[in-house]
């Protein structure tokens, strides 16, 4: 996956899903407290993402964003409220969802090749055609000249992108990805949103994407979830009609940067309130 300057995708804008547009995972009325604590960590969250979009969420600390991917993906299970897939229930951990987290959680002893194949082998695949598959996403992802070295040889951004392969293995519906370059140089962070547009625009698979940074959120999303924090609920969602396939020189625009703008106003007073407690 080398540095690509213009994602790969289809031309011309291609801004939010319309509201008729298949609903790929939903949260309704959903509700969470976690045990010793006297209020929810979120509460009445409403939300739907739409097949094939690209969602960004943002938020200020105790707004519940991992919390949010933690349940969509099975992880937790709401006090109240439904979360669905398709005509699924999430109750549990699924291969329908990858989860990509912040840190790359990799297994040292394992040689790259093996990481990826890993989730293959543990649904049963035969050892050999996992690797085969594998490797097939190392060539994807820019990496299958690292595929025989092990984790400690490689940077930080190859291995988020290895933590990106090993999501993809599976080929899951939905992809649930937690802050997956907030550890980055910045540098090597707008490398990797850019090749992460171009990965998505090959097979346009749901994306629900984490993030702290408000010009990620724009630069990668078709819509931008705002949540308010203590206790998490969606404030306002933005839609991001920016033109698709988008180049790093758009955020150079007034406007991407009045996106931007919008995004800090919505969550600006949160954020200074968190300073001063």
């Amino acid at each position: 996956m080398s540095p690509s300057p213009s994602p790969a995708g289809p031309a011309g804008p291609a801004g939010p899903a319309g509201p008729a547009d298949p609903v790929a995972l939903r949260l309704a009325g959903v509700s969470l407290t976690f045990p010793g604590r006297d209020e929810p960590v979120v509460d009445g969250l409403d939300l739907d993402v739409r097949t094939g979009e690209f969602l960004a969420v943002i938020g200020p600390s105790g707004s519940g964003k991992t919390t949010l991917l933690r349940l969509a993906h099975g992880l937790l299970r709401p006090d109240r409220g439904l979360i669905t897939a398709g005509a699924e229930h999430i109750v549990k951990p699924s291969t329908s969802r990858g989860f990509v987290f912040q840190s790359d959680c990799l297994l040292p002893w394992r040689r790259i090749v093996d990481n990826v194949a890993f989730p293959l082998e543990l649904a049963g695949a035969a050892r050999a055609a996992a690797r085969t598959k594998a490797m097939e996403l190392l060539e994807l992802t820019g990496l299958a000249a690292s595929a025989n070295q092990y984790p400690a040889q490689l940077s930080g951004g190859m291995r988020q992108r290895v933590n990106l392969a090993r999501a993809l293995a599976i080929d899951p519906e939905v992809l649930l990805m937690d802050e997956p370059f907030a550890a980055l140089d910045a540098q090597t962070r707008e490398v990797l949103q850019t090749e992460l547009l171009t990965i998505w625009a090959r097979d346009r698979k749901t994306v629900l994407f984490v993030t702290h940074q408000l010009d990620e959120a724009v630069f990668l999303a078709d819509r931008v979830v705002v949540l308010q924090p203590n206790p998490g609920r969606v404030r306002e969602i933005v839609p991001i009609a920016l033109p698709r396939p988008r180049a790093l020189e758009i955020k150079r625009t007034a406007e991407f940067n009045g996106l931007v703008d919008r995004l800090w106003h919505l969550i600006k007073s949160d954020v200074l309130a968190e300073q001063l407690i």
